[in-house]
């Protein structure tokens, strides 16, 4: 039975279970109450919060600092949270019935937004998967960037004294479950996780009032696919400013990128035929000159890419709507031609610049940094300390944290460090470089 309420400070309750006053709720409740709503006060929670400064230091594509045209991990982010923010506004206008039922606050998305890649560690996915693997031979929960960032927010970050974490609503806890599960042997639950056993009562707390399914919530899928979005657009945008995108070889190698789009995302060669040259008709009616001539950065062709990539977000942005059918768990429906377009987008960059030998060569250097991190600080433990003596101040208090798991302890130290840390940290352990006493590297 439908179930709607109206309370007198405005607040609406989507159904029977997900009311305002449980959106609302801390576990902690540990917060003062001023001009801002609860979920404002989480979104400048996590504005302010260290972790979401750290990724100024950290990968998107590119390692961080290699040259202004590429977006950090942090500028991408602040992307995706502009993204989240108004694609919520605009459904909460269009169907205001269905947000109000499903649950939907411009807020709670774009701070699901700001959490997202908190957890991800230095190099970013290549950091991910080396950290996953090394933690997963002590630790079965292993290592996910996921799952880190609802670590960080509950029990990492520093806020309270009496408490651990930054102490979120249940609504953007729940929003920042993009896989709402534990790690599993088999299936989508073995390759992608956001939780660790370890946050079991911070998960239990979150998924409350969805504990019957693992679907995500509304505001966690409006999360996640603004944040396709963003990284399908920008990371080509990036990768166009500095020549490094071989457009004539895009357009003339159809096959393989359908083909490889197909593997990823398996709805059939003949959609992804379909999106592609929707995607090439677009590029090449309305931007040959943009794509044809090296990029100098003149006027007219940074005014033609700003124009591009604006029109491929607007568009986007569209290709999701609340689902109207109250007895589903599935709280979205998409437009299947604007996914098939995003995933083609996604497949150009990884098949053109994520496969390319140069990039190879910096991740290969990248990965032993972070091996060679792991097992400093796993074999050099003191053990009336728990930890080795030459580990940075700053990072000691995560040693409780971790429990009876010393590979979640080195993770959580090596996933805390900005990319300059880690490069610098590494350099001294191994005596590259001897570096100052006065430095301690990681402040």
């Amino acid at each position: 039975m439908e179930v709607e309420r109206r309370y007198a400070g405005g607040g609406c309750l989507t159904n029977a279970g997900w009311t305002l006053d449980h959106r609302q709720e801390r576990r902690h409740q540990k917060e003062g109450l001023d001009q801002r709503t609860h979920f404002e006060r989480d979104r400048d929670r996590l504005l302010y919060s260290s972790a979401f400064h750290r990724l100024a230091g950290i990968t998107q594509i590119v390692r961080a600092g290699e040259a202004n045209v590429f977006h950090t991990r942090q500028q991408h982010t602040l992307k995706v949270a502009q993204v989240g923010r108004r694609l919520a506004q605009k459904l909460a206008k269009e169907q205001k019935r269905a947000g109000i039922f499903r649950g939907l606050d411009p807020e709670v998305v774009e701070a699901a937004c700001l959490a997202h890649d908190l957890g991800h560690p230095p190099f970013g996915h290549v950091g991910e998967h080396t950290l996953n693997e090394l933690v997963t031979k002590h630790d079965d929960d292993g290592f996910e960037g996921n799952a880190q960032s609802f670590r960080i927010m509950t029990k990492l970050a520093i806020r309270f004294p009496e408490v651990n974490g930054i102490d979120m609503t249940r609504a953007t806890l729940a929003a920042c479950l993009k896989y709402p599960w534990y790690r599993g042997k088999t299936g989508k639950e073995a390759k992608k996780w956001s939780v660790y056993k370890s946050e079991q009562e911070d998960f239990d707390f979150a998924r409350e009032h969805h504990a019957n399914h693992s679907e995500k919530t509304l505001e966690a899928e409006l999360m996640d696919w603004a944040d396709d979005v963003a990284y399908s657009v920008h990371d080509l945008e990036d990768f166009h400013r500095c020549n490094a995108l071989p457009w004539q070889k895009v357009f003339a190698e159809k096959d393989k990128i359908i083909s490889h789009a197909n593997r990823s995302h398996p709805v059939g060669e003949h959609r992804l035929d379909a999106a592609y040259e929707r995607l090439k008709g677009f590029l090449e009616g309305t931007y040959t000159e943009l794509l044809s001539e090296p990029y100098d950065g003149t006027r007219e062709q940074r005014e033609q890419l700003r124009r591009m990539t604006s029109q491929l977000i607007g568009t986007y942005i569209g290709a999701i709507r609340i689902n109207e059918d109250r007895s589903s768990n599935v709280a979205v429906t998409f437009n299947s031609d604007y996914v098939d377009e995003v995933h083609i987008l996604k497949q150009i960059t990884r098949d053109y610049i994520i496969g390319s030998p140069t990039l190879a060569a910096q991740q290969f250097g990248q990965q032993r940094i972070i091996r060679d991190l792991f097992e400093a600080l796993t074999s050099s433990t003191d053990n009336s300390i728990g930890y080795p003596p030459f580990l940075p101040i700053r990072l000691r208090y995560l040693r409780p944290m971790a429990g009876t798991s010393p590979a979640r302890f080195v993770a959580d130290c090596i996933a805390g460090l900005s990319e300059s840390e880690a490069i610098a940290l590494h350099s001294r352990l191994t005596g590259a470089v001897t570096g100052s006493v006065l430095d301690p590297i990681v402040r």
